[in-house]
């Protein structure tokens, strides 16, 4: 495995570069707030704005018994910075070894390697071993070492700070709209349609597709939410379901499945992408079928409200 020093040669830029560092989780508006910073104090430096994302959370090697949940995929990571402004993106794997770095020698290599100028951070940073390196630890070692240092303001909204963290609070209440706020688009899962119990169609005369998510990805509490289903360029409306099934089973497997609306296709193994608009009820326990859909009718007539959808299929 190539060294720190060694990823960021790869991409150093063919002039000094103004840096921002972070995991990035969901690219929020934070994060777009840093990134924008970023490339306002690089124009005017004449430098190179870089955004350096750790591809690994630090938590994987530090903390391997937690259960990690991440809002983006790396790939949407990248795709997002890469659309932020700035000229490079450069991701760096985090292992034992950077986890040990001190602030001195890690800024040092990021001033050698990668020909850092500027470092732009919020005023909460923390990195290096035992993340000594504060924002007054930094400053002093910018004047030590020849970059300059600049803390970014807090970007908050509805009273507080807009974190990864807070995003992922949203989403395990249920609250999908206030995710969306602080990401700046709607949340989103990703992932193949695969084969589910086949009693959505035949039973229920709902058919859904069950989408497979990717471990360690965060996933909005169990209920009930419109949404918007997209494939390839089409943007299909959709009622989603998460949870256990709690009328067929006890303790099942979590399972995230959309009732598509006026839709008929077979969507099986194709690689889809669930867009949630706004919460509709929690995961319920049904007496039996005839009660499950006429809640699910109910479900689908809010959806089409939601989106402003004719309430009858054409």
């Amino acid at each position: 495995m190539p060294d720190l020093c060694e990823e960021l040669t790869a991409y150093r830029p063919y002039r000094s570069a103004a840096v921002a560092f972070g995991v990035f989780d969901g690219v929020h508006l934070g994060h777009q707030h840093v990134l924008a910073t970023l490339v306002r104090a690089a124009e005017e430096r004449g430098l190179a704005p870089v955004a350096i994302t750790l591809s690994n959370h630090p938590l994987s090697v530090l903390r391997p018994d937690v259960q990690l949940r991440m809002l983006i995929s790396l790939e949407e990571r990248l795709r997002l910075l890469a659309d932020s402004g700035v000229e490079t993106v450069v991701p760096v794997a985090f292992t034992k070894e950077v986890s040990l770095l001190t602030p001195r020698e890690f800024m040092t290599i990021l001033r050698d390697c990668l020909g850092m100028a500027h470092f732009a951070a919020g005023p909460d940073v923390t990195l290096g071993h035992n993340r000594e390196g504060t924002l007054p630890v930094l400053t002093a070692l910018g004047e030590e070492l020849g970059y300059t240092m600049e803390c970014v303001e807090q970007f908050t909204q509805d009273g507080g700070p807009v974190r990864s963290t807070a995003v992922r609070h949203a989403l395990d209440s249920g609250n999908v709209a206030a995710a969306a706020r602080m990401l700046g688009r709607p949340f989103r899962l990703e992932g193949p349609v695969v084969e589910g119990e086949r009693r959505g169609g035949g039973l229920l005369g709902y058919p859904t597709a069950n989408v497979g998510v990717r471990p360690q990805q965060a996933v909005p509490a169990d209920g009930i939410y419109a949404g918007w289903l997209l494939r390839g360029t089409d943007r299909l409306p959709a009622a989603v379901s998460i949870g256990h099934k709690p009328t067929f089973h006890e303790g099942g497997p979590s399972v995230v499945e959309a009732f598509v609306l006026d839709f008929d296709g077979n969507l099986y193994g194709e690689q889809v992408k669930l867009e949630f608009v706004e919460h509709l009820r929690g995961q319920e326990k049904f007496d039996g079928a005839d009660a499950l859909i006429a809640a699910m009718r109910d479900d689908v007539a809010r959806t089409r409200r939601i989106l402003a959808l004719p309430q009858e299929a054409s």
